[in-house]
C-alpha cells in the first residue's frame, strides 16, 4: 500500500559550472502541500527570499517528523564523465531510495526524470508548475544549489558565482575569457566561439 508521495526535481542542469542538484521530498498521503506551505510554486517563479522562507519551513517540519527530504548532488566532474542525464539520474535515485522503499511510495517527477523501475511513478511535464510536491522539491534543490555556489564563490571570486550561480551569463563568459576554467567548471559545457574556454 502506498504510504508516501515523493516529489522529485532538479536544479542546475544548464550552468557552465558547479554540480547539478536533485531535491526529493516525501510527504504522507493526504498531506496538503499548498495548505501547509502557502505560496509554493515552481522555484523559478519565486524570489530568492521566498524560496529561503519555504526552505526554512521545510527544515522545521522535517525536524518535527512531518515530512522528510534530501538534496543530492552530482559533481561537475561526474557530469563531464557521464553526461547530465546520468548525473541527474544518479542523484535522484540516491535520494529516492533513501527516503522510501519501493512498496511504500508513489514518486512524482518533473519533466524527463525517472525513478528506479521498482517504484510506482508518474512523470509530469512542467510538474514543478503543476504538482505542488514537485514544486516543493524544486525549491529544495534550487536553494541548496544556490547556497553551494555562493560558498564556492569565496574560493573563486574572479568568476562571480554568487551572482549567476554558474549559468552562462555575459559576465560569466567574460570571466572565462579572462581567467580560463577553474576546477568546478563543466569542461564539456564551456565552449566559447567553437573552442573550450
Amino acid at each position: 500500500m502506498e504510504e508516501f508521495i515523493l516529489g522529485v526535481d532538479e536544479a542546475g542542469r544548464g550552468p557552465l559550472a558547479g554540480p547539478v542538484a536533485v531535491g526529493v521530498v516525501a510527504v504522507p498521503l493526504g498531506f496538503d502541500v499548498l495548505k501547509e506551505f502557502p505560496g509554493v510554486k515552481d522555484s523559478k517563479q519565486l524570489s530568492a527570499q521566498k524560496r529561503e522562507l519555504i526552505f526554512a519551513d521545510v527544515e522545521h517540519r522535517a525536524s518535527r517528523g512531518d515530512l522528510q527530504f534530501v538534496v543530492r548532488f552530482s559533481s561537475n566532474t561526474f557530469i563531464d564523465k557521464h553526461g547530465i542525464v546520468q548525473a541527474v539520474q544518479t542523484a535522484s535515485w540516491s535520494g529516492i531510495r533513501e527516503l522510501s522503499p519501493p512498496s511504500r511510495g508513489i514518486v512524482m517527477l518533473d519533466g524527463l526524470l525517472r525513478a528506479p523501475k521498482t517504484y510506482t511513478q508518474r512523470t509530469v511535464v512542467h510538474g514543478d508548475a503543476l504538482v505542488p510536491v514537485i514544486a516543493l522539491a524544486s525549491i529544495l534543490a534550487k536553494v541548496t544549489r544556490d547556497r553551494t555556489m555562493e560558498q564556492l564563490a569565496r574560493h573563486y571570486p574572479e568568476y562571480g558565482f554568487e551572482q549567476h550561480k554558474g549559468y552562462g551569463t555575459q559576465a560569466h563568459y567574460r570571466a572565462l575569457r579572462r581567467h580560463g576554467l577553474c576546477e568546478i567548471h563543466r569542461r564539456t559545457y564551456c565552449k566559447i566561439k567553437g573552442r573550450v574556454a
